[in-house]
């Protein structure tokens, strides 16, 4: 039976098109498989699913996620981290690291995203809330400590004490909407090369009317970013303001001001 898989250029180019296509047929691909970002089980005859390969130096394994936790992706880790998953799974990867965990940055594959209204002084400004699904750790590093708010603010995002005072804005960054939803979060490319995303909706996502309005009102959206588990999915904006708050009272939060392009 076919499968609802996802399966990227990137692990397509590793893996061969062939073996994309069995896969997609439903030839090599489980029905249920443990998710390899947020671990609990998914279905990938009944919902959309990520191929997720994890390379190592020798060894290359290929795990499944939940689409709506991590697009599919190439995951570079260490070789040893790959022989101890392989020596302890049959037939899964249940035993695979996270893989936001070895994103090596922040990046588009490990972070979740909200929008909203924020009132700073009498006016509405249109934000983002970046939280990764997970921690995120420095390549080479053991994975232990989350690496998440030191690499925001070396990208240049600037901490937040107060949420009073709108954030600074942020050279060579912005954010990408087109008819209305939102597609990307762009900073720029190496050497002056054309900017590439940092995050980047797996489909558009959908922003409201309000949001939209003050979004070309301003033309620059506040781009708030916190730890995993800082914020959380808040039904409201008052609570998301509040969580926001709270975080910036603990130290965790930082954000940039971006130019908005598009409409």
């Amino acid at each position: 039976m076919p499968r609802m898989l996802d399966v990227s250029d990137d692990v397509r180019a590793e893996i061969g098109n062939e073996e994309a296509d069995r896969l997609l047929a439903g030839e090599n691909a489980p029905g249920s498989y443990d998710c390899t970002s947020c671990r609990t089980q998914g279905d990938s005859e009944v919902e959309r699913t990520s191929t997720v390969l994890f390379v190592g130096d020798e060894t290359a394994v290929l795990a499944f996620a939940h689409a709506t936790c991590i697009p599919s992706q190439v995951v570079r880790v260490a070789e040893e981290q790959l022989q101890g998953a392989v020596r302890s799974i049959t037939g899964g990867a249940s035993d695979l690291p996270r893989a936001e965990e070895y994103g090596g940055s922040p990046g588009q594959a490990v972070l979740g995203i909200t929008s909203g209204l924020v009132l700073i002084d009498g006016q509405l400004h249109p934000a983002l809330v970046v939280e990764p699904t997970g921690p995120v750790a420095r390549p080479g590093s053991d994975g232990t400590t989350d690496e998440f708010l030191p690499l925001v603010t070396e990208q240049g995002f600037q901490p937040v004490k107060d949420m009073a005072e709108v954030p600074a804005a942020l050279p060579g960054w912005s954010v990408l909407l087109a008819m209305g939803q939102l597609h990307a979060v762009l900073q720029p490319g190496t050497s002056g090369g054309n900017p590439v995303s940092w995050w980047q909706a797996h489909q558009p996502l959908q922003v409201t009317d309000g949001w939209r309005t003050a979004a070309n009102k301003s033309s620059t959206v506040l781009v708030y970013t916190a730890p995993a588990g800082s914020i959380g999915q808040q039904p409201r904006e008052d609570l998301l303001r509040n969580a926001l708050e709270r975080a910036a009272a603990r130290g965790v939060l930082a954000a940039a001001a971006m130019p908005l392009a598009g409409t």
